[in-house]
């Protein structure tokens, strides 16, 4: 599978997400400052909780616009044969015969996306699957936490 082409189409969809974001963000800010949502009592709160919600987004934004960045800094290597994971490894993974490939990212954990025609999933060093497996080499046999018991899994592949 080629690395660069997947970080470019995650970078692609991050970009995608962000933009939703800052519209929505725009939106809720619109709505916040409008002056229809000025409180006509104490307890009418639309203008507060558009402004929560705006703010809300906005950060969201940041954290879209730093994974991009630091995505666009991965250089797509490939990882030599028996080299330990790490951060931007492309990991092929056998669970009760089942395999299931994942990129080990900087940020934005839970991306999912198809490259080709094979689901790859986001991981970070800081998710609880991503901390299992950095430092395991392509063969290694480890018994993974997974849904809160332990599973038998081999590690394919490590590119």
């Amino acid at each position: 599978m080629n690395k660069r082409a997947l970080i470019q189409k995650i970078v692609v969809q991050l970009t995608s997400e962000l933009a939703v974001y800052f519209r929505a963000a725009q939106n809720s800010r619109a709505e916040a400052t409008h002056e229809q949502s000025k409180a006509e009592s104490k307890y009418d709160t639309r203008g507060l909780e558009a402004s929560y919600l705006a703010r809300g987004q906005s950060k969201q934004a940041a954290e879209l616009e730093a994974a991009i960045e630091e995505f666009g800094k991965l250089d797509g290597r490939k990882f030599a044969a028996g080299e330990a994971i790490g951060l931007g490894a492309l990991v092929e993974l056998e669970i009760a015969g089942e395999k299931s490939f994942y990129f080990l990212g900087p940020r934005a954990g839970g991306t999912e996306l198809v490259q080709d025609k094979t689901e790859v999933l986001v991981i970070t060093p800081q998710s609880p699957l991503g901390a299992q497996l950095m430092d395991k080499k392509q063969g290694d046999r480890p018994q993974l936490e997974l849904a809160s018991r332990k599973q038998a899994a081999r590690i394919v592949s490590v590119e």
